[in-house]
């Protein structure tokens, strides 16, 4: 297969998954399986093994992240159900102030979006947006979108998401090493697509309409009975912490020792998230006066709105294993590192464009380090935890309309559709630009 006819036949596959799912309005997983299945056929892979092609990478995508959303949807789950968001958020405002409390809500978001996804943490805070901005007579802008941002962030940049964790594996990275990048350049940019431009933008776009939803929050009460501060935000915080000692285990333990395993163990991140799952059913579950029964069913009706997003993630992976096995990704590979094209960038620009295709910033995540990670695995001097970081921050561009996160944030806000291209989106692009921008320049000194 030649190099040119390879990446014409890949254009022609991610053009045709963009206009399919942004111009048709198809289905996202039924356009991601034809549009793969048809790749592979025209690459000259025998039809016998195509569809296997698929199913391979669809079925090593979903083994590897499946678990990990179903867990990270419980603790979620539990978080809401107990009041331990309502406690995170009240807290950090009250010690913020008035004055500063578009800066306690993108810490609120940076903590509370670690365990949960985007959507469900939007769903989760935005009542306490609503109190809050009723409260302190404070623009709804001002106070939800820093909120926004960091959600979207810790979504792109910070294992243990799901998307995240799919690039981790895709570019063999460190996860402690990258959690820590993760953090370092994450807390600016939600600093800077946050609180600092929300007071540049909420003065500038004035809601008119009535919003009804706000007014169903701002009228409920809050549950006085809540869960300490300290054990929500440590239940929380516990698969980072367990992930981060089990990437630094071999610094103080003798490797292949007892210890060492153990540490390692505890440190995966499957493990991890269980253990903090199991957790969160004692601490915001048992001890806060809810029977098993209760906590079971927390559990069994968090996990239907999943499916769509494993479907989706699976396809992704299930794409890039046909580009990878018809020839095309290694065609392009050998372009790429004979051109030099910059790495980081290359990761970012698959990102972009996957995200505008069918909206996911998980399903951009996952399709564009399957495409980039045998890149990197042929080239040096690119830090495969700054990859991870780029190809999140590119899998957020954007805010496109077919994003779910759009809507949301349309209509939790009261806005027009212009209104929201103005905020959400600006913003989205803004979190995106900034990830490559910081990513380009930190691969500079190291």
């Amino acid at each position: 297969m030649t190099t040119t006819f390879a990446i014409l036949l890949a254009t022609a596959a991610i053009i045709a998954v963009v206009v399919l799912i942004a111009r048709f309005r198809l289905n996202p997983f039924i356009v991601l399986f034809s549009v793969s299945i048809l790749l592979a056929l025209c690459a000259g892979m025998p039809a016998d093994k195509v569809v296997a092609s698929f199913e391979a990478g669809a079925g090593h995508v979903l083994g590897h992240v499946g678990t990990i959303i179903a867990l990270g949807t419980m603790l979620g789950k539990m978080l809401a159900e107990s009041g331990g968001a309502d406690r995170i958020a009240l807290t950090i405002s009250e010690r913020a102030g008035r004055q500063r409390i578009d800066w306690a809500m993108m810490v609120i978001g940076l903590l509370v979006g670690l365990p949960v996804f985007f959507e469900v943490g939007v769903v989760l805070l935005f009542p306490l947006a609503f109190v809050l901005a009723a409260r302190t007579e404070t623009s709804l802008l001002r106070v939800a979108l820093p909120m926004g941002a960091a959600l979207s962030v810790t979504h792109a940049m910070i294992p243990p998401h799901p998307a995240t964790l799919l690039a981790l594996s895709a570019y063999h990275a460190n996860t402690g090493t990258t959690i820590f990048w993760g953090v370092l350049l994450g807390t600016p940019i939600a600093a800077i697509s946050g609180p600092l431009f929300a007071r540049f933008i909420s003065p500038r776009v004035l809601i008119t309409e009535k919003n009804a939803l706000a007014e169903q929050f701002v009228q409920r009460e809050i549950p006085t009975n809540l869960p300490g501060f300290m054990v929500t935000v440590l239940t929380i915080t516990c698969p980072v912490i367990l992930m981060l000692i089990g990437s630094s285990a071999d610094m103080f333990t003798t490797p292949r020792s007892a210890a060492n395993m153990f540490l390692h163990f505890i440190g995966n991140t499957d493990i991890a998230l269980l253990l903090a799952t199991v957790m969160s059913f004692y601490v915001l579950g048992l001890a806060r006066g809810f029977s098993r029964e209760t906590i079971l069913r927390f559990t069994n009706e968090c996990l239907g709105p999943t499916a769509l997003i494993m479907l989706l993630v699976g396809a992704g992976g299930g794409f890039g294993r046909e580009l990878i096995d018809s020839g095309v990704s290694k065609a392009i590979t050998d372009a790429a590192v004979s051109a030099h094209v910059p790495l980081l960038v290359l990761a970012w620009l698959l990102a972009a464009i996957v995200r505008v295709a069918c909206g996911s910033s998980t399903v951009a995540m996952s399709t564009a380090s399957g495409i980039a990670g045998p890149i990197l695995a042929h080239s040096q001097g690119v830090s495969p935890e700054l990859m991870v970081i780029a190809t999140g921050a590119g899998s957020v561009a954007f805010g496109p309309m077919n994003d779910a996160g759009f809507w949301q944030m349309k209509e939790y806000l009261g806005l027009t559709v212009p209104q929201t291209i103005k905020t959400w989106s600006v913003l989205e692009t803004i979190i995106a630009v900034l990830g490559l921008v910081f990513c380009v320049g930190i691969s500079m000194f190291i």
